[in-house]
């Protein structure tokens, strides 16, 4: 099993769109990236503790290949845009990926070289050392699925959700 940390945008999207994936076993929203030391939403929210907002994806790469998963990654969110996705502005929206060892780096930057292919360059994502990840409080848990009706969900999550499908479809769970 591998297991990636992202950060692009709200993690409720990224949770969401990760979860439709088969091979994947575990999505853990959480927060790295900053100082603050076990950091609350409402803190990560203010853009002050430096923490990301950002998914811990578990995955059997025997059954989804780890450049999908990153593929996946720069197809849900926009990584030109700095510190924000949208609406949603501030450092803990930045695009950023978060590496345990050498060999996470250099898959992440094959991806983003990928990714600025794709998007025709301009690819502001951050490569980070992983330091201390911190579990989102409980209710940010597959938000989505507990929260289907719920606004943002509909207007932001189901079409980044929509978009991933018909791009990978070949890897969306039955």
């Amino acid at each position: 099993m591998h297991t990636f940390v992202l950060a692009g945008g709200c993690f409720w999207c990224l949770d969401a769109v990760y979860r439709t994936l088969d091979g994947v076993s575990d999505v853990v929203s959480g927060y790295t990236g900053g100082t603050t030391p076990n950091p609350s939403y409402e803190a990560v929210c203010t853009g002050d503790t430096g923490h990301a907002e950002v998914v811990a994806v578990t995955f059997d790469p025997d059954l989804i290949p780890d450049d999908v998963i990153l593929d996946v990654f720069f197809t849900l969110h926009d990584p030109r845009q700095l510190n924000r996705q949208g609406n949603d502005v501030g450092t803990q929206y930045r695009s950023a990926m978060f590496y345990e060892d050498a060999l996470q780096k250099t898959l992440f930057e094959s991806a983003i070289a990928r990714a600025n292919d794709m998007w025709g360059g301009g690819v502001v994502t951050q490569l980070e050392p992983l330091r201390d990840f911190y579990s989102a409080e409980e209710y940010h848990q597959n938000f989505f699925a507990k929260n289907p009706g719920q606004g943002y969900c509909l207007a932001v999550a189901v079409p980044k959700v929509n978009k991933v499908r018909s791009s990978f479809s070949s890897y969306i769970r039955d």
